[in-house]
């Protein structure tokens, strides 16, 4: 329902003729197909899912304020099992995690009035070219009642988001046994119910550390298949990216005005590609392209990640069933409330966490972005975009992508060789939005990069000033 085909076009010079080839006569991509993505989307094992999201539950309550002494209930239990969960998969990989408390106290909030240790519980896989680069799989540890300031009641979180932070667990288990070019950050973060308070933590951090972010993997809610609407779907599941940056400056801004890339952020390239890994490698699973940054008025742990510039996006089930969200656990007039185990579709949550690790593999093994990407070609017949000489070793050669601006997805494409310019002739740069990929020497690729400030996965991106 939602797939998108790219097409890829051949020879050295292109024309508008060429382009506007009708669909039966598309060529499909130049893609080599990689049987290692293949073997780690079946790698991802739903009985161990459903495991981890029962032990989860088991803890009682995850609430942020809740209990953190207990071995047995509360969130200090929940966070000090998920840390003894990465350090066994550590352990079996020759300690290829570095697992880290990323932490600070809150107080003087709405929903944290009095002082609370917020703890995210984090393990690094470290890439063998560059360890600074990184794409992130969070999901919350916490959970909550109707009444988000009561700390006491059972708050199972069967869905919301056990099922996130039990995706984070698998993907670290599966994808600990490859080794990548860039790093894997796998987080399960806090204080998400009180107010994103994890997510802002980390982001700091990041930031403080230089981490080079280029995707964030938001997961929250991946295992309901059945909505309050009725419907039972397992094979679709929703990418919401965010347009601009929102720390998009006043000069940034009036330059997009008329150059275009409302559509075409590097968070909105992140869903593309994952859109692109999904069609690939999931089996019976299509993505839906969402361009909002969360659920209508509503808001998600990728934000934080999103205010501070990072390429960001939320992960999720198309189909939400309101009655299992943020709940007491009741029976009224016939309908049962509450974010219990028996709700949630382990299968289904299973094929949500391979499209997350797959995509993070893809990313960790490709080149780096392409930095410092312009384009240029006003009132001129061809189209000519430049780009930052790299220095991952990894790179081969770079891609061009185009589209017409009314599509969702990249529709044509070019492989331009190791070069950090090249004109497309006859193609007007009028009537397409275009970018650019870097491809190692198994033909992965990077996520698109749309010139300028506003498609950059690097910001700020250094190279362009």
């Amino acid at each position: 329902m939602f797939k998108r085909k790219i097409i890829t076009t051949t020879g050295a010079l292109f024309s508008s003729s060429l382009l506007l080839i009708s669909a039966a006569h598309a060529t499909t991509p130049q893609y080599k197909d990689q049987q290692a993505l293949h073997d780690i989307a079946n790698a991802v094992s739903k009985t161990r899912i459903e495991q981890d999201i029962q032990t989860l539950v088991d803890f009682g309550t995850r609430h942020t304020l809740s209990e953190t002494k207990s071995n047995t209930r509360g969130i200090g239990a929940a966070r000090r099992w998920v840390k003894s969960e990465f350090e066994a998969i550590s352990k079996a990989c020759g300690n290829c995690l570095e697992i880290i408390e990323v932490k600070d106290t809150i107080s003087g909030e709405k929903r944290i009035p009095n002082p609370v240790e917020v703890v995210n519980i984090v393990a690094i896989q470290r890439g063998q070219v560059d360890a600074n680069r990184m794409v992130m799989m969070s999901g919350d540890i916490d959970s909550r009642v109707s009444d988000v300031m009561d700390y006491t009641s059972d708050a199972p979180g069967a869905n919301d988001n056990a099922s996130g932070v039990a995706g984070v667990l698998e993907s670290a288990r599966v994808l600990s046994k490859y080794k990548f070019n860039g790093s894997i950050v796998y987080a399960a973060l806090s204080g998400e119910e009180q107010g994103l308070f994890g997510g802002k933590i980390i982001a700091k951090y990041a930031q403080e550390h230089n981490w080079r972010v280029h995707g964030v993997l938001n997961n929250d809610m991946i295992g309901n298949s059945t909505g309050i609407n009725g419907v039972t779907d397992n094979t679709t599941a929703r990418i919401f990216s965010e347009g601009t940056r929102v720390i998009e400056t006043k000069e940034q801004a009036h330059k997009r005005r008329f150059t275009g890339g409302e559509v075409d952020s590097a968070s909105r390239n992140l869903a593309r590609y994952i859109d692109t890994i999904a069609d690939r490698y999931i089996e019976n699973l299509d993505t839906m392209l969402v361009y909002r940054l969360d659920r209508f008025g509503r808001g998600g742990h990728h934000r934080p990640f999103n205010d501070v510039g990072f390429a960001a996006v939320r992960i999720m089930e198309t189909n939400e069933n309101y009655n299992q969200q943020h709940q007491d656990l009741r029976t009224e007039n016939g309908i049962t409330y509450g974010d219990t185990i028996d709700h949630v579709d382990f299968a289904y949550a299973a094929k949500l966490t391979s499209l997350n690790a797959v995509t993070m593999a893809s990313m960790a093994w490709a080149p780096a972005p392409p930095t410092g990407v312009s384009i240029s070609g006003a009132v001129k017949p061809s189209t000519t975009l430049a780009w930052h000489k790299s220095d991952d070793p990894t790179v081969v050669s770079y891609k061009i992508y185009w589209r017409y601006t009314s599509e969702p997805q990249w529709q044509f494409s070019r492989d331009v060789g190791n070069v950090t310019e090249a004109t497309l002739k006859n193609v007007v740069i009028d009537n397409y939005y275009f970018g650019v990929a870097a491809v190692n020497k198994d033909g992965i690729e990077s996520p698109v990069v749309f010139p300028g400030d506003v498609g950059a996965f690097e910001w700020p991106d250094k190279s362009t000033k």
